[in-house]
C-alpha cells in the first residue's frame, strides 16, 4: 500500500505510521502530523461535507467527538487521545501539567485523565471523557511549547501545574523530583514559573522541592530523608554524590556525609531485583573497604519507622566524629 494512503504499518508490538510520499496532499500530511485526528474545520478546509459524511458512513473514519474525527478504523492509542482532547476543546487549548509532561518525555505516572489548560476568557466546550479542562489568566508565549506537538505547555510550566493539579502532596513532590531527575527542567526554571503565577495551590512545597531537586534528591524516598535528617537536627547530606568504582564507571550515592565518610543508601523496590540487589552489594562492599560507614534503608521505613532510622543515622555520625 502506497506510504500517501495513510497506512498504518506494525513495527514490533506497536503500530509506526508510515510517512507520506513527497507527492502526498496537504490533507494527508496533516494527518500525519495529527497522528491520525482532525478536527471538522480542519477537514471542511479540503473536503466538501458529503466527502467527510461519506468517509464515516463508509468506515474509513471514525467520528470520536461532535467535532473530531480519527482517520482509520483501528484503536485509538494515547498519542491520538491526545490530539482528540486538545482538537475538542478548541483553537485555544495546549495540553498541560502531567499530560504536557508526558508528551514531553516524563516518565512513570499514570498517564490519564488528559490534563488541558484553557485560557479564562476561551469558550466551554463539551469535551471527551477522560479529559479534564483547567482554567488559567496567565497563558502567555513563553508558557506554550513553540514546537511540541500536540499544542501544550513548556516543560516548567507543565511540572508547576502538575503539582499543584496532584492528588496530594506526595505526589506533587514526586512530579518536581522526577522532572529534575530526568532532566526535563534544570536549575530555577521551576521557581520562576512559580514567582509569576498569580495563584499557585502548593506554591511553597513546590519551590522547596525543587531546591531540593536542585541539591540531588531526585526521588520522593530521597526528599523523605532529606526531611527526617532537618527535623532531627542532623547535618545535611551532598545528595547525589559522584563515586567512580574499580572500573571507572560513573555511580550515584545517595546520600553522603563527605567530612565523616557516612554514606546512605536508600532502597526502593528495584533493589528487590537480584541483578540490582548484587550490583549494590558490590558498591557498598567497595565502599566499606574504603574504610566508609554504609548505612542502607527501605524507602517504607522512612516514614513507618522514622525514629529507628534517625537513631542509627546518628550513632553512625558519633561513631565517626560527629560532635553532636
Amino acid at each position: 500500500m502506497r506510504s500517501g494512503s495513510g497506512a498504518r504499518v506494525r513495527a514490533g508490538a506497536g503500530l509506526r505510521r508510515a510517512l507520506p510520499a513527497d507527492d502526498a496532499d496537504e490533507l494527508t500530511w496533516l494527518r500525519f502530523r495529527q497522528e491520525d485526528v482532525i478536527s471538522l474545520a480542519q477537514a471542511s478546509r479540503h473536503l466538501s461535507r458529503k466527502a467527510i459524511r461519506h468517509r464515516v458512513e463508509s468506515g474509513r473514519w471514525r467520528q470520536v467527538h461532535r467535532a473530531v474525527f480519527v482517520t482509520h478504523s483501528g484503536p485509538v492509542d494515547l498519542e491520538q487521545f491526545r490530539w482528540i482532547a486538545v482538537l475538542a476543546a478548541g483553537p485555544h487549548a495546549v495540553l498541560g501539567g502531567l499530560s504536557a509532561a508526558q508528551a514531553g518525555g516524563l516518565r512513570g505516572f499514570r498517564t490519564r485523565p488528559i490534563d488541558l489548560l484553557l485560557p479564562a476568557s476561551a469558550r466551554r466546550d463539551t469535551l471527551p471523557q477522560g479529559v479534564r479542562a483547567h482554567r488559567t489568566t496567565l497563558l502567555t508565549r513563553r508558557d506554550v511549547h513553540a514546537v511540541g506537538q500536540p499544542p501544550r505547555t513548556v516543560p516548567a510550566r507543565s511540572i508547576v501545574d502538575a503539582a499543584q493539579w496532584a492528588a496530594s502532596d506526595d505526589e506533587a513532590r514526586a512530579i518536581v523530583a522526577a522532572a529534575f531527575q530526568q532532566r526535563l527542567v534544570a536549575d530555577e526554571e521551576i521557581d520562576e514559573v512559580a514567582a509569576r503565577l498569580p495563584r499557585v495551590r502548593r506554591r511553597a512545597l513546590i519551590v522547596a522541592t525543587a531546591a531540593d531537586a536542585i541539591g540531588g534528591s531526585h526521588s520522593l524516598s530521597e526528599l523523605d530523608f532529606l526531611d527526617l535528617t532537618r527535623r532531627a537536627g542532623l547535618p545535611l547530606p551532598t545528595r547525589q554524590q559522584i563515586r567512580y568504582d574499580s572500573a571507572g564507571r560513573r555511580r550515584y550515592l545517595d546520600a553522603y556525609f563527605a567530612q565523616w565518610r557516612v554514606h546512605v543508601e536508600i532502597d526502593g523496590g528495584q533493589h528487590l531485583d537480584p541483578a540490582h540487589a548484587w550490583a549494590d552489594m558490590r558498591r557498598q562492599n567497595a565502599l566499606w573497604i574504603e574504610g566508609e560507614r554504609v548505612l542502607r534503608f527501605p524507602s517504607w521505613a522512612l516514614r513507618s519507622r522514622p525514629d529507628e532510622v534517625v537513631a542509627q543515622l546518628r550513632a553512625a555520625l558519633r561513631a565517626a566524629g560527629w560532635p553532636g
